[in-house]
């Protein structure tokens, strides 16, 4: 497998919002719904800077940005951060670095003192890849809410404690 250097950064740029566009458009995984809630997030830390209660780390290589999470302390918990995003572009899938853009998510997240991480996935077929990529990563699998984004399509919560 070919070895990517990444370089990660934390602040959000102004052409940000294009490139996670860009990224969730290329997986074929969203709705086209879910698309501009993503981007909206970004457009919001950049309007709201350290107001915003959304942070991200973006990975880069030869100057594209190619990978991003989305996260936040989840308001009403002592040290619980959700995981909204995790989109690697699909040009770049399969090469480990997903799971490199977790690792420093959970890095920062442990540096804010969290407990744990939630990420939330579809029950639907096309995201077994993704439900084995948080197994493997060491989440465990502790909620389902059927039905949830549309009849047949559940949520599954799965939760990473440090």
């Amino acid at each position: 497998m070919e070895k990517i250097e990444l370089a990660y950064r934390r602040h959000v740029l102004p052409g940000d919002p294009v490139a996670v566009r860009e990224m969730a458009e290329s997986t074929g995984f969203f709705y086209d719904y879910e698309i501009p809630v993503a981007v909206d997030l970004v457009e919001d830390a950049l309007k709201f800077g350290e107001e915003s209660p959304y942070r991200f780390i973006f990975a880069e290589a030869d100057g594209k940005t190619i990978a991003y999470t989305c996260y936040g302390h989840i308001a009403g918990t002592e040290a619980g951060y959700d995981l909204y995003w995790i989109i690697t572009h699909n040009d770049y899938r399969g090469k480990g670095i997903g799971k490199m853009v977790l690792e420093e998510t959970h890095n920062i997240v442990r540096e804010l003192g969290g407990h744990f991480i939630i990420a939330e996935t579809s029950t639907l077929e096309k995201y077994t890849p993704t439900r084995r990529f948080y197994l493997n990563f060491g989440y465990k699998l502790e909620a389902e809410i059927r039905d949830f984004y549309t009849r047949g399509d559940g949520k599954l919560m799965f939760v990473y404690r440090f």
